[in-house]
């Protein structure tokens, strides 16, 4: 049977432990924070590589990203050659006060257009001006790090050398080969 009161000392104890810790409060805007490397601030554009495939504003679970584009036609190269047509973008916003920050669209986007930029100060005083157009999202741009190195995953372990007379043969692991075992008839 629990003791009454119990929960209410077991919290106690937390409070009287974390009392006596020194509090840790940035003074942000005198001292810059330190961010992890990769975070999440701001949506960045890389407008060369949008095909306005408009798989980003699809995907946007709150409809933030707005996406004008107009056809061109380019001309043949060649007699036989037919007329290619491509999008070009006319204008990409997102609004960020729609924003949730989930980076669907960057991860849907098959053309590495969207980036996360580490850039978080946007604040604004009308919550209309919270509405980037690309020239902005373009100027993130230069605060995306570089991507970081993928890993190789496991590295692979070399089996020793074996010299004399067993090096031309299989390793023995104990388990049976094709050709061998009670079923197969082979062995004794």
């Amino acid at each position: 049977m629990a003791l009454p009161g119990k929960g209410l000392i077991d919290g106690l104890k937390v409070t009287a432990k974390t009392l006596s810790r020194r509090a840790v409060t940035e003074q942000y805007p005198d001292v810059q924070p330190e961010l992890p490397p990769r975070s999440r601030g701001v949506i960045a554009l890389l407008e060369e590589n949008c095909t306005s495939c408009m798989l980003c504003a699809r995907e946007c679970p709150s409809w933030c990203i707005y996406i004008d584009s107009h056809t061109e036609t380019a001309p043949s190269v060649g007699e036989q050659a037919r007329e290619r047509s491509r999008n070009v973008l006319d204008r990409f916003a997102i609004d960020f006060s729609l924003c949730m920050y989930c980076g669907i669209c960057i991860e849907a986007c098959p053309f590495d257009a969207l980036f996360w930029s580490p850039e978080f100060e946007y604040a604004e005083t009308d919550i209309r001006n919270l509405t980037h157009e690309k020239d902005r999202l373009r100027d993130w741009m230069w605060t995306v790090p570089a991507p970081q190195p993928i890993d190789p995953g496991p590295s692979v372990i070399e089996a020793p050398a074996v010299e004399g007379p067993a090096a031309g043969a299989a390793p023995s692991d104990g388990a049976p080969r094709a050709g061998e075992g009670p079923e197969s008839g082979g062995g004794e």
